[in-house]
């Protein structure tokens, strides 16, 4: 009964962790939007100093949009702040920011 307990919680714990895996901000650069999906390809801007090289890109990662105004806010190629939940593996974007 104990050992259950303690499973069960654990994997509450887990799934709590994943679903807020992105909650922070993070800046990069617009590489792909698919109005027909809803969808917006980011390449994420490393932080910090990595190595030698100022040029570094982070991954690039595909977010359905949370709202259509999102997708004509911005356009291929447009430097971005944006926050980003997860939840069962797809990431939705929240806040879609153009930078100056």
């Amino acid at each position: 009964m104990g050992t259950t307990k303690f499973i069960l919680g654990s994997a509450a714990v887990v799934t709590m962790l994943t679903s807020s895996a992105f909650a922070e901000d993070m800046t990069g650069m617009i590489t792909r939007i698919d109005r027909l999906n809803g969808t917006i390809s980011i390449q994420q801007t490393q932080k910090g100093t990595v190595g030698t090289s100022t040029g570094n890109a982070g991954a690039l990662q595909e977010y359905k949009a949370k709202d259509a105004a999102m997708l004509d806010a911005v356009h291929a190629g447009d430097r971005v702040s944006y926050t980003a939940t997860e939840t069962n593996g797809t990431g939705t974007l929240t806040k879609l920011q153009k930078q100056k």
